[in-house]
Formats: C-alpha cells, sequence, structure tokens
C-alpha cells in the first residue's frame, strides 16, 4: 500500500517539480502550478481532475476516489492511499495530474509522461486526465 513516503517520491520523481507548503500540508506544483497535495493526516492524495471524470470516478469507486465538500467547485479529486494497488497506480495517477498542470514545454519535452500505458494492465487513463 503506498504512503505518503511514496507519494512525495513519485512526485518529486516528475519533471520540474517542487514541494511547497501551502494551507499547512505539502503541496507539488510543475513550474509553480499545483497538481496534487498531501492534505490532513495524509492518508489521502488531492490531484486534479476534470469534473466529469472526478464526477464519474467517485460514483464507481467511492472508496478509492471521493470529493471533498470545500474542493467540489474545482477540478480535484481526492484518493485514498489505502485503497490503491500499488505505487505503480499512484503514479499514474500522479503523473496523470501532473499532466493537467504542467506548461506547453514540458509536455512536448515529455510526451507520453501521464498517458495511459497500454502495456501496463488496469491503467485506462485512471484518474482521469
Amino acid at each position: 500500500m503506498p504512503d505518503a513516503h511514496d507519494v512525495r517520491r513519485i512526485a518529486l520523481s516528475l519533471p520540474d517539480t517542487a514541494e511547497k507548503i501551502a494551507w499547512s500540508m505539502p503541496t507539488f506544483r510543475v513550474a509553480g502550478k499545483m497538481f496534487a497535495t498531501l492534505p490532513e493526516d495524509e492518508t489521502s492524495i488531492a490531484v486534479r481532475c476534470p469534473k466529469e471524470e472526478r464526477d464519474e470516478l467517485a460514483r464507481a469507486e467511492p472508496g478509492k476516489f471521493w470529493i471533498a465538500g470545500h474542493e467540489a467547485v474545482f477540478a480535484w479529486v481526492r484518493v485514498r492511499l489505502a485503497a490503491l494497488e500499488d505505487a505503480g497506480e499512484l503514479r499514474d495517477i500522479l503523473a496523470d495530474s501532473w499532466r493537467q498542470s504542467a506548461p506547453a514545454r514540458l509536455l512536448e519535452a515529455y510526451p507520453d509522461l501521464g498517458l495511459p500505458d497500454a502495456g501496463r494492465p488496469g491503467t485506462g487513463g485512471r484518474p482521469a486526465g
């Protein structure tokens, strides 16, 4: 089961990513734009996710994904770390969120980062990108 250490390690391995404390919690930013947070007791993460896809994820897998009340108007979804299969699934989720925040120059430099991996079973683009 992935934990806060894995979140930090994977997030900081993504290109041009830095950690910054905001709202008394770790946040992860690509080129200064936030793509993930490690809120509260560090048992979940919040990541970017288009609202339509986020709503579908929360309905389909409520044990894994949910929408925090104060984030409902924004394109973010929460992910329970204990519900993830492994660090690979966590990496897919973080990379997908990174892709939504990264500037064009990074997307051009890393065209496959954050896209579904046809070679890895179960990575159908979760949690939505």
